[in-house]
């Protein structure tokens, strides 16, 4: 059997450089969608799912920078390709999460289920139901999600569940909505509390991030 072994009694000291977490920079980067203006967004980690995500965004028209100190300049007001591709998220989950942002700016997203996952093996029921409360017209065929909407309109959503990417696309979607969302069940990880924290920078009302219920003034 493997074991480690610890020689103590000696000061700890030098520096290391600590990564921001993939959980919270994927959905602001998706965020910069609700939006003309450039998003700045520092310490990114350099890892697999980060790179799919600026490339998805990039293959719908956005313009992105990235330097030496992990800090990405992301535009999106040249936006005009709605569609998520499965050969693009096949081996990302977190492509959903473009769905509740481009229905909402932009009115329409094609999306491909999450991995390629049939519909109810993962709770992307929980984005569907909730963007049809608030007035999507949605439908799955042939491992893509079909959505429109002329305006969104805030509702009150009670998750069965509280799903970390489905409070994180609602969220998004109901900055962008006609009246107040209110979301109940919502996830309180800390990548909510971030995204919520960015969506607050980027002028949007909300409240409750945290907490189990969430409010969004449209």
């Amino acid at each position: 059997m493997e074991k480690l072994i610890i020689v103590g009694q000696r000061k700890l000291k030098g520096s290391v450089r600590i990564s921001g977490a993939k959980n919270a920079v994927l959905p602001i980067l998706v965020s910069s969608l609700l939006t003309k203006q450039k998003l700045v967004i520092g310490n990114v980690p350099h890892l697999q799912d980060v790179t799919t995500t600026i490339s998805l965004l990039s293959e719908m028209g956005a313009e992105s920078t990235i330097n030496d100190k992990m800090e990405v300049e992301i535009c999106t007001k040249s936006v005009n390709k709605f569609i998520a591709p499965y050969e693009m998220v096949k081996t990302m989950r977190a492509s959903i999460l473009v769905l509740g942002p481009l229905l909402a700016n932009y009115g329409e997203a094609k999306v491909s289920l999450p991995g390629g996952c049939a519909i109810g093996s993962r709770p992307v029921n929980l984005h569907i139901d909730g963007l049809k409360a608030m007035g999507a017209k949605i439908e799955v065929e042939n491992g893509y999600i079909f959505a429109s909407s002329k305006k969104l309109k805030g509702a009150e959503i009670n998750l069965p569940i509280p799903s970390v990417t489905g409070t994180e696309n609602l969220m998004m979607a109901a900055t962008l909505a006609k009246g107040k969302t209110i979301i109940n069940n919502s996830a309180k990880e800390p990548e909510v509390v971030d995204l919520a924290s960015c969506l607050r920078k980027m002028g949007a009302k909300i409240s409750g991030d945290g907490s189990s219920r969430i409010e969004i003034e449209g």
